[in-house]
């Protein structure tokens, strides 16, 4: 059992640092928390504040007392600890031990029940504030137009790091980034291979192509100096650029706050979408002559895409 657990545990180390590209800086055992004592601990704080009660042979706690909606088991009456307890031990450990600041936790959209049990264990150790969850809703996999049928009971269904090998990383890391975690998700399989517009990523991924094409080329020519200033003889196109590109600043602190990464996703895209225009009506080298003030607004369109693109895990190609 040991064996297979820690081939388990090692192959999921591995998808989840050299395919997913996630890093994590601590990977913690549950059964640590038992064989460290830091469940008798935490079961000891709670009995020192008389919280803890026996009915029909289980040990609850008085979270209602603190906001939830009733009391919860601990342990059972077969003296068997509930996962619960170990979430708590596992919350304590970073808050009271580790001294976390903040403690975000995702959860999927069948533990929404669970929420409110766990805040009133926050408030029971003092950590009220601390803890931020979020519930994300399911995703289906579509592909042909149809939904693709999967069941935990009959054993179908298609793991992620399958995922990553049927469409790549960057497709997979902005299609589930594009979605509101309150809503529900249709992965398209096929959108998310098509190399064409129509694919989100693939769209955003080649405006930073078609930027670093232009810089290249603007490095063998002279630049013309048009006197323009960024107030007044600008082309409509670029003033939509200016004005995508400042917004940039603002919204990644409003993500940093409101979790609400999704925004990353359409800002990509409108910013693709307000080079692609730029680039088609303003002409950035004419007459084998480079035009510096459009020059200065493609570098500075390279510098946020990069900026994005990198918030959001994925690649910037500088050739597509």
């Amino acid at each position: 059992k040991d064996r297979i657990l820690q081939r388990m545990v090692s192959s999921i180390k591995q998808m989840a640092d050299k395919k997913l590209k996630i890093k994590f800086d601590k990977w913690f055992l549950e059964s640590s928390l038992y064989s460290s004592g830091q469940i008798d601990a935490v079961l000891q704080v709670m009995k020192g504040k008389n919280l803890l009660y026996k009915f029909e042979g289980a040990i609850w706690l008085k979270t209602h007392m603190y906001g939830d909606e009733k009391d919860r088991v601990l342990i059972k009456a077969d003296e068997d600890p509930v996962y619960f307890l170990s979430d708590i031990a596992y919350h304590w450990n970073k808050l009271a031990i580790r001294k976390f600041d903040k403690v975000i936790d995702i959860w999927g959209a069948d533990h929404h029940g669970y929420v409110n049990r766990m805040q009133a264990a926050m408030k029971i150790f003092g950590h009220e504030g601390k803890l931020d969850i979020i519930i994300a809703q399911l995703v289906r996999l579509i592909s042909r137009g149809e939904e693709i049928k999967m069941s935990k009971r009959s054993g179908t269904f298609i793991t992620l790091d399958e995922l990553v090998d049927e469409v790549g990383i960057d497709a997979t890391r902005f299609f589930f980034l594009m979605h509101d975690f309150n809503t529900h998700m249709d992965f398209d399989l096929d959108l998310a291979k098509k190399k064409t517009k129509d694919n989100p990523v693939f769209y955003v991924q080649y405006a930073h192509a078609r930027i670093c094409s232009i810089i290249k080329k603007a490095k063998k020519l002279k630049l013309k100096s048009t006197n323009k200033k960024a107030n007044q003889g600008l082309e409509a196109a670029e003033q939509d650029l200016i004005r995508e590109l400042i917004k940039w600043p603002e919204l990644i602190l409003d993500v940093a706050k409101s979790y609400q990464v999704h925004r990353l996703s359409f800002y990509a895209i409108d910013l693709a979408t307000s080079f692609h225009n730029f680039y088609t009506k303003c002409q950035v080298i004419s007459d084998n002559e480079v035009i510096e003030h459009r020059l200065k607004l493609v570098k500075a369109t390279r510098v946020v895409l990069q900026n994005v693109l990198a918030a959001m895990g994925i690649s910037a190609p500088e050739r597509m």
